[in-house]
């Protein structure tokens, strides 16, 4: 997935997850759009400071499909 498609599916309600479902793509708000683990809820950016470069590669992510966000 592209940067715009993984942002566009969060936005939406869908679960993005980064290399397997333990990682979750979230909206952190004012601190932009985050990489969460979540067993112990650590983030990171999904991208580095320069707001282009993913923290992974793009087929790492991935829509799950029989999860939606309430």
């Amino acid at each position: 997935m592209t940067l715009q498609e993984i942002k566009k599916a969060v936005d939406e309600g869908k679960v993005v997850h980064c290399g397997n479902s333990l990682y979750e793509v979230i909206n952190g708000g004012k601190a932009g759009y985050l990489i969460r683990c979540t067993s112990n809820d650590h983030c990171i950016g999904l991208t580095w400071q320069d707001g282009v470069t993913m923290n992974g590669e793009e087929e790492d992510f991935y829509i799950n499909n029989s999860k939606l966000k309430k």
